[in-house]
């Protein structure tokens, strides 16, 4: 790191250093330990902006990973929360406004019938899976390469490989442990998939079918590559779950509300069984949402499956979820999305070409990914092995000494708050940072 980087978060790396002496690694979560040039300190938010603890401020593609789907700060979901809070915290029972949350929820998502309200998404894909295994009767999970479904040992698998050699053949991928510390009894228990490839799919999944529960995805893979399905395949997911009696689940804690009001299911007008939410539900405050067809949530009704927490349907959540909703509707905030994320991705693939160091883009718009790749398309996870990584991290550091926050694995976020003058920004930032590589 140069001299001046240094200089340049100086106040940053005094807070990390003391931070290691507490927190383990300095962080309270692994994705924020690879934050450039360390992991930094933050003080305030606004709209498309953030600002570290050295008075620097950021145009921000990150989003907090992605929640802020109306930006940083907005007030009047901070006054609906504040007033909400007012009243009361939590109540270890019901309270109204979770049930106008639920009632709005089972409006506008077309697989939504019955609701459960937990904090994140790693904790309402658990209870999804339990509640799958508890309605079949059967032990067996499929899961696909590169999909990630939250830190729990169940699924922390096949989410990153360290070369394709170590995730088998194509035809039969073998589970890879994402961490040191997941038994390797779990992987028994799952079956793995390659996305987009519809006939190995299917050869899979009927050759394990009698032992098969759930088969979980997110309908659009974010979280490496953001790998739309191709024509047909999310039908083809439908129709073997529903032919071989399990349980098809979307992991829509990227794509609900993000892509549209009623989630990917609606966009894409392919219902599950069961669907998990979180993120852009509440803009940033923790809860998440599992939601599905009254038949199979019925175990969890009459409390055969368990699921519990202490902290479910807190006060400021929930406010701060009906507020969110309110916006997103009143807004028309998601053709802004579409509209703003298209023009961004031209932009940087003509910045990129012009700078000579040409970006694959992909995505819906909303969210999409950026990367270097001698590749066209990148369609399933093997095809992302070919990204080069290191080029990205330098484009990344770039980015950000120059006023412009982006999540190192490549996927940009859109909010509410951009405007087209951060798009021009966001574009003219990457041609200048490009021709210095």
């Amino acid at each position: 790191m140069s001299a001046p980087s240094r200089k340049r978060y100086q106040q940053s790396a005094k807070l990390y250093q003391r931070a290691r002496r507490v927190l383990a690694g300095g962080v309270s979560s692994q994705f924020r330990a690879y934050g450039y040039p360390h992991p930094l300190f933050y003080t305030r938010g606004e709209g498309p902006w953030i600002w570290d603890a050295d008075g620097n401020r950021y145009l921000d593609f990150t989003l907090s990973q992605g929640p802020l789907i109306l930006g940083h700060s907005p007030p009047e979901l901070l006054a609906r929360v504040a007033q909400a809070t007012a009243q009361g915290q939590i109540y270890a029972g019901q309270h109204e406004a979770e049930l106008e949350l639920a009632e709005r929820i089972v409006q506008l998502v077309p697989g939504a019938e019955l609701l459960r309200f937990s904090l994140s998404g790693s904790e309402a894909v658990h209870a999804a899976i339990r509640l799958a295994r508890g309605w079949t009767g059967r032990p067996l999970v499929a899961k696909f390469e590169g999909h990630y479904h939250g830190w729990f040992d169940n699924v922390a698998w096949s989410i990153t490989t360290p070369d394709a050699e170590a995730a088998g053949p194509l035809e039969a991928p073998r589970p890879v442990p994402w961490s040191r510390g997941v038994p390797d009894e779990e992987a028994s228990r799952l079956l793995i998939l390659p996305w987009n490839q519809p006939q190995i799919v299917e050869n899979l999944l009927r050759r394990h079918g009698e032992q098969l529960a759930t088969v979980i995805c997110e309908p659009i893979m974010c979280n490496n590559g953001c790998i739309v399905p191709e024509p047909g395949f999310l039908v083809l997911l439908r129709r073997l779950c529903d032919e071989l009696g399990a349980v098809l689940i979307f992991d829509e804690v990227i794509t609900g509300f993000r892509i549209d009001l009623g989630g990917a299911q609606r966009y894409y007008d392919v219902t599950p069984d069961l669907a998990v939410f979180g993120k852009a539900l509440a803009n940033g405050f923790p809860i998440s949402a599992l939601a599905g067809k009254a038949e199979v949530m019925e175990p969890l009704a009459r409390g055969q499956v368990i699921h519990a927490g202490t902290m479910n349907s807190g006060v400021p959540s929930v406010a701060a979820a009906l507020a969110t909703l309110d916006q997103l509707e009143q807004g028309q905030v998601h053709a802004r999305l579409f509209e703003l994320g298209r023009q961004l991705m031209d932009q940087l693939a003509d910045a990129s070409r012009r700078a000579g160091h040409p970006l694959l883009l992909q995505g819906p718009g909303p969210m999409f990914h950026a990367g270097f790749t001698p590749l066209d398309r990148v369609r399933h996870y093997r095809d992302t092995l070919q990204y080069d990584t290191a080029k990205y991290a330098r484009f990344v550091a770039g980015m950000h000494d120059h006023g412009v926050r982006l999540i190192g694995r490549g996927i940009w976020y859109l909010s509410a708050a951009h405007e087209p003058e951060h798009i021009e920004q966001a574009a003219r930032t990457a041609y200048e940072v490009l021709r210095a590589l």
